[in-house]
Order: structure tokens, then sequence, then C-alpha cells
């Protein structure tokens, strides 16, 4: 009886943190429903190149007594009035070209084409359910209103992963760019492991630091099961469906082989699809060597053609920044503090929730 009345006990502190959790959750759907018709965000546009550049001009204004630092700006304001004006006449000169020029398909396209390429660069940090996916659609619907060919796309991306729903949704965003004739190339500067991954593969061109994480091409599913406590108490859970295969593996109810052989089975097709997915964006990857779960450093990743090139990202956006305009893109929500506070919330229960059953996780 002992352990009949602890378990009661348990059982109503259980239903006390359920009743919060659902009073949590239905304030949240209330503010949601509140502002369901009011902006949710902006964008935000920085270009790199001034960001640089001011950079430069402090460090400079510190080490320069006033006289050199006005004379080197005197200097690079008539190197900028001279270039602006060297395009300008280039721009002219394109536009009086000959009518035969512009008439061809070659004459209109170099009549276009900006002096400069431009380069966006995006930012992903991936969740459990990959739920900044939502911001990512709005930053890539910005640049596809505006980008043209010759531009390039970089997407750094930081993620170990989550379920498969979200972050397939994720990497079908980034093929929409190269699907629009971008170039598009990641940039893992910490981890990109597993659905991570899976977005990393869709690149161009893959770069990676020296000491990231990438890889784990493989599933991972996690259920706890308490029906022998349950049981022992003499607590009986009936789990009723309709379709041989509805439920495989349950958190209360009793787990069969059977069920367990199905849910292997399920999590299996998954692993293949992933790999036919990796192959088919980077057929040079040898996936006997790496659809094996494991992740590997950049330094590592490189010998395996995981990624191309080893640098950071802000090398890389450094380097295109002396040959043309880079935009940083972001998608900022405006939120109130309690809005933020119940998305803290909400972010919190989600993690306790993902030992509930489910198809698993690229993680």
């Amino acid at each position: 009886m002992t352990y009949l009345y602890d378990y009661l006990v348990f059982l109503a502190q259980a239903a006390t943190v359920v009743a919060a959790v659902l009073v949590v959750l239905s304030a949240m759907a209330t503010f949601s429903a509140r502002r369901r018709h009011a902006p949710r965000g902006a964008l935000e546009v920085i270009r790199l190149n001034d960001y640089l550049d001011d950079l430069r001009h402090g460090l400079e204004q510190a080490m320069l007594t006033r006289g050199q630092y006005r004379k080197a700006a005197r200097q690079e304001a008539k190197q900028a009035r001279r270039k602006a004006k060297k395009e300008a006449k280039q721009a002219t000169q394109s536009q009086d070209a000959p009518q035969a020029a512009a008439d061809s398909d070659t004459g209109d396209a170099q009549a276009e084409e900006p002096s400069k390429s431009r380069v966006y660069a995006l930012t992903f940090e991936g969740d459990l359910d990959a739920t900044k996916v939502s911001h990512l659609r709005h930053e890539i619907n910005a640049v596809l209103t505006k980008a043209s060919s010759g531009d390039e796309v970089v997407v750094r991306v930081k993620s170990f992963g989550g379920r498969v729903h979200g972050y397939g949704l994720a990497a079908s965003q980034l093929q929409r760019v190269r699907q629009h004739g971008l170039n598009l190339v990641v940039a893992v500067d910490q981890v990109a492991a597993s659905g991570g991954y899976l977005m990393a593969a869709v690149a161009n061109k893959v770069i990676a630091a020296p000491f990231a994480v990438v890889g784990s091409i493989g599933v991972v599913a996690e259920i706890p099961n308490v029906h022998r406590l349950l049981k022992k108490n003499d607590v009986d859970v009936e789990v009723i469906t309709a379709g041989r295969y509805k439920r495989t593996l349950t958190v209360l109810g009793e787990n069969t082989d059977e069920g367990r052989r199905k849910f292997t089975e399920e999590l299996e097709d998954l692993h293949v699809l992933f790999q036919e997915f990796v192959n088919e964006q980077r057929p040079g990857v040898e996936l006997e060597k790496v659809a094996t779960g494991e992740a590997w450093y950049g330094r590592r990743a490189i010998e395996l053609n995981l990624v191309d090139e080893i640098t950071t990202s802000d090398e890389y956006l450094m380097r295109r920044c002396a040959e043309a305009d880079v935009f940083e893109v972001r998608w900022v929500e405006h939120k109130k503090p309690l809005e933020r506070v119940l998305g803290e919330i909400e972010s919190g229960v989600k993690q306790l929730v993902q030992w509930l059953p489910g198809k698993g996780g690229w993680r």
C-alpha cells in the first residue's frame, strides 16, 4: 500500500505539472491569436563592406595623428570618386553599344548585369525542431526578389540536428537558392551535424573551420518506457489503435518484438533516404565511409569530401567584400517582454517532450 500511495502522490504531482503546462500553452495560444494579423517581424540588411570600412577607419583614427588621418581620408575619398566615375562611364558605354549587340541575348545580359556582383549572407541556428526555418524562409524570399545570375548566397549553419521534417524543410529552402541559378555556399564555424549536415550538403560549396564538427549521417530515436513500473503498481494502460502499425513503440504501453522490428525498419529506411539525399547533392562522397553516424572535425572532413575548403565564414566573407557587395540579411521578430518569456517557456517545454514517441530524428 505504501508503494501505491507514493505512486498516487507522484501521479498527482505530475498532473499538476501537466495542468500548469496546459495553462501556459493556452496563454501562448491566446497571444498568438491576438497578433495573428500583426507584423511578425522585419528584415534587417547590413552592408558588410561598410561595416569593415568602419572598423578600419576606427583603427586608423586611433593609430594615426589627426593630420595623417585627414590626409588618408581625403585620399580614400578621391579614389572612391574616381572609381565611381569609371563605373558610370562603363555603364554608359554598355548602354550605347550597337543595336545589333543589344538585341542579342549576350548583349542583353551584359547590359543588365551590375558592375559588381552581390553576396547575401544569412545565418541559421538550429534547434531540435528547426524552428528558425521560418526566419530562413523570409530571408530567402527577400533575396530571391532581388538576386540575379552571378550573385551568391552564403548561409552560416550551426546545428546539432533534430527532427526530420524540420530539417528536411530547411534543406528544401536552401534548394530554392540553387533552383534560381544562384551560387550557394554553406559555412560551418562550429557544428553542422546530422540534420545540420543535410542542409550543408545542398550547397555548391561547403566551407568549415578547422575544428568545426560535420557529418553524423545517421538516425536516432530514444523512447523511454515505464510499462513495468505501472504494471508493478497494478496500473493498466490500454493502447488502442486502428491499423497494424499505427503505434509501434509507446511510452506507457507494453512494447512487442514485432513493434521493435517495425520501428527499426522505419529508422533504417529513413537512414537510406538520408544517404540518397547526400549522394545526390555530393556524389563524390563515399557513403560506405561516412554514413556510419560518426562526425568529423573540419580537417578530417575535407579528406572525406564532406567539405570543400577549410576556412571560417568571417575570412570567406572578408575576401568576398574585396570583389563584391556583401549584404547580411536577417529576419528579426519584434516581441514584447511577456511574449519573449512565453517563448522561452515554450522552448523549454519542447525540450521536455522531445522524448515522446515519434519517427526519430537526425541527431
